[in-house]
């Protein structure tokens, strides 16, 4: 099952949120769930335009042109070019490119730093986080919401963007009382299982893309208390 899969699944009508949208890759399928209204943050300039171009017109589609953390006001985030290309992918507000050599160049953007816990939000069901190496400041930053809405949570950790992040993200998410799940080949298995020496080496430099195999990234959050029903979900939808 994939990340979007996952959301399917467990869909429940309410607001989603796209952190990390990038040019709408999750926010267009997101927006199309019944009942749903999808709140999509994305930083960088050039990816917010084409996100606005495909998803800006839709009436369940509110995009914000800033980055989420744990607190309000400016950040900088930059973005590796490698050989004359912008590798957007990799652009992050936890993490700078100098120092990778003659074929790595650095653009650098101010851009908006919002809080989640700023939008009040009461009906947050789904959360979709892809910010590259700022994982526990955007949950830190939304740690009320959390508490209050319960919503379910992929969320893309890698330790080649923050050194102890898969230890850190998850223990924070632990003490708000979710419970960590990753899935391989339609087995769902709990961080517990999760070897980082050999599931995750990968290297930080944006030139070298060899990685260990299998390399996991993806990770799924479940409140604890309905952890066991949404598991069992998830596994009958793999089943099926």
């Amino acid at each position: 099952m994939d990340e979007l899969g996952f959301h399917r699944t467990l869909h429940r009508p309410g607001t989603l949120l796209d952190v990390g949208a990038h040019d709408g890759a999750f926010t267009l399928p997101l927006a199309a769930f019944p009942g749903s209204r999808v709140l999509a943050f994305e930083p960088l300039p050039a990816a917010f335009a084409r996100l606005h171009a495909a998803a800006g017109a839709l009436p369940n589609v509110t995009l914000h042109q800033a980055a989420l953390g744990d607190a309000t006001g400016e950040v900088t985030l930059s973005l590796p070019v490698v050989d004359g290309v912008a590798n957007e992918q990799w652009a992050s507000t936890a993490k700078g490119y100098a120092g990778h050599g003659a074929r790595v160049a650095e653009q650098r953007f101010a851009v908006p730093l919002r809080r989640l816990d700023e939008f009040g939000l009461s009906d947050l069901t789904a959360v979709k986080l892809d910010a590259e190496g700022a994982e526990y400041e955007v949950l830190r930053g939304a740690a009320a919401t959390l508490r209050r809405c319960r919503p379910v949570l992929s969320v893309e950790i890698e330790e080649r963007h923050r050194p102890g992040s898969t230890h850190a993200v998850p223990a924070f998410l632990d003490a708000l009382g979710y419970d960590g799940f990753w899935e391989h080949w339609g087995d769902w298995r709990p961080m517990s299982g999760f070897d980082r020496a050999t599931m995750q080496v990968a290297s930080p430099d944006p030139t070298v893309f060899a990685a260990s195999d299998p390399y996991v990234f993806v990770f799924y959050f479940l409140p604890r208390e309905a952890a066991p029903a949404m598991l069992a979900a998830l596994r009958a939808a793999e089943a099926s």
